[in-house]
């Protein structure tokens, strides 16, 4: 598959063999070397330094001569990519913020007290320190117990999510750690929060129910282990009890696909990743934001080097993209004031998947966030606040990342990949995979299948099939991660531990 008519390489759709003749633009070329699945061929001779482009773009230069009909990967390219830029040569393309059109489709959500709008109706128990972890797995596990399971009419699970910090931060470290949780205090898939702190920690418990703002109070409750006399454990099953009580009578409700908030995230990317998945994501993400008047979110900043201009260019306004360039540079800055190079990656896993610079990853990647207008740009940790197409500030790490959207107020993270994983955030992770082989063989994996794409569906087709699947999903159906129990997060740290 040739991705863009400008391109020196050509994709494998399937593996090759040497001595194979492909044709491409008329031209039979034949192959001098083993091409495997997801991997580039050369279609033409390439000299040493010269721009290997793929996507119309390139993504990095020859490390050596290559010949027409050979395979091309990481030991061939290098990145092109280094420090800050000021982009000042980048210009708008003049799009809008999208204005709603066409049938308006609905899904059945809760409609919380505070405006919001979930699509599952948990309840939380969130540690505001790693020292009670154990503690609140307790407290989840003995009223699990004592209320018969996870079976409990009118909650779809009861969950209690550690992390490592809370205390001994200094710094930003601390401030990211109270503004995740808080926005899990806040987030509308759970119907109610009891919230554990000790007593002792940087995050205070008092100081953060103060940070947390206005709350319900009936829904969301705080207990700190060092002010209890006796059993912890007993009195906050006495309170989570109470608060399943509360929650317990929530009913989903038909609400429009507008009140949708959907996380576009990639991990165990292929060489299939940017021709079958992403752009399905992409296409849905057009479809939600243009049609319906819904939002979506595009993360990992780093796997956006080599393809930011992209995504300037499609700023809503010169403000955006002001706030775009240091959402860029400011990651740079990040990794070379830690004395890393800006284009270390992909990954092991993403290298033998046919990825071979950050460049190539990166304009596969942000395929995701189709082609909209970037309607709003977001610091980690920031909730939103606009409608349509935003970029959040993240690294590229799935847990990390996926967590970060999910306290943006993501209710769904839409995950692609083309190696696998079983991961899950605090929100339901729907799996797309890049190829049909992946989803043949982890199915308790993987939710959805775009490698049709490369097979006998077209586009048009697939999306009608994966909205279908979305709004399922969004209506109460549980994502492969969801039915294997798996739900975490993970806090970005870049700081000192005291």
């Amino acid at each position: 598959m040739q991705i863009n008519p400008a391109d020196n390489v050509v994709v494998a759709l399937q593996p090759l063999s040497v001595g194979s003749e492909i044709e491409v633009g008329g031209r039979v070329i034949r192959l001098v070397t083993d091409v495997p699945a997801g991997h580039k061929c050369a279609i033409t001779d390439i000299a040493a330094g010269e721009n290997v482009i793929k996507y119309g773009f390139p993504i990095g230069h020859a490390l050596h001569a290559i010949r027409q009909g050979a395979c091309l990967d990481h030991r061939d390219i290098g990145t092109n990519l280094s420090g800050t830029l000021d982009y000042s040569d980048v210009r708008l393309q003049g799009l809008t913020p999208p204005s709603p059109s066409g049938e308006q489709l609905t899904f059945q959500g809760y409609l919380r007290s505070d405006g919001q709008v979930g699509i599952r109706n948990e309840v939380w128990v969130i540690p505001t320190v790693g020292c009670v972890n154990g503690i609140i797995k307790q407290i989840v596990e003995r009223t699990r117990a004592e209320l018969g399971g996870d079976a409990i009419e009118g909650i779809d699970g009861i969950f209690d999510f550690p992390h490592n910090y809370g205390c001994s931060q200094l710094g930003d470290d601390h401030e990211n750690t109270r503004k995740v949780l808080a926005d899990m205090v806040h987030h509308p898939n759970a119907g109610a929060v009891l919230v554990v702190g000790l007593g002792c920690e940087n995050n205070q418990p008092r100081a953060f129910e103060e940070f947390c703002g206005d709350y319900d109070h009936e829904r969301v409750r705080f207990m700190v282990c060092q002010e209890v006399t006796g059993d912890e454990v007993a009195y906050g099953v006495s309170l989570l009890k109470e608060l399943v009580q509360k929650a317990c009578h929530d009913r989903r409700q038909p609400l429009p696909a507008s009140r949708l908030r959907i996380g576009l995230k990639c991990g165990g990317s292929d060489g299939f990743s940017g021709i079958t998945a992403n752009p399905l994501l992409g296409a849905f993400s057009d479809f939600l934001c243009e049609t319906q008047g819904g939002t979506t979110i595009l993360t990992e900043v780093p796997e956006m080097f080599g393809a930011e201009t992209i995504l300037m260019e499609r700023c809503a306004s010169d403000e955006l993209l002001r706030q775009t360039i240091a959402l860029i540079n400011n990651f740079k800055n990040y990794y070379l004031s830690h004395g890393e190079p800006c284009g270390e990656n992909p990954s092991p896993g993403n290298k033998a998947g046919g990825i071979s610079t950050l460049e190539e990853k990166a304009l596969g990647c942000t395929q995701k966030s189709g082609r909209s207008a970037v309607c709003g740009v977001m610091e980690y940790g920031e909730r939103l606040q606009h409608n349509g197409l935003n970029l959040l500030s993240a690294p590229g790490n799935d847990l990390v990342a996926s967590t970060a959207l999910a306290a943006a107020g993501c209710q769904l993270v839409l995950f692609t990949t083309g190696r696998g994983t079983p991961f899950g955030t605090f929100v339901p992770t729907l799996k797309v995979s890049t190829n049909t082989a992946l989803a043949q063989r982890k199915p308790q994996w993987i939710d959805f299948n775009a490698g049709v794409l490369i097979e006998d569906q077209r586009m048009d087709e697939t999306l009608a099939h994966f909205i279908r699947k979305v709004l399922s999903v969004a209506s109460g159906e549980q994502t492969r991660n969801e039915s294997a129990g798996i739900h975490e997060i993970a806090i970005f740290k870049n700081g000192v531990t005291l």
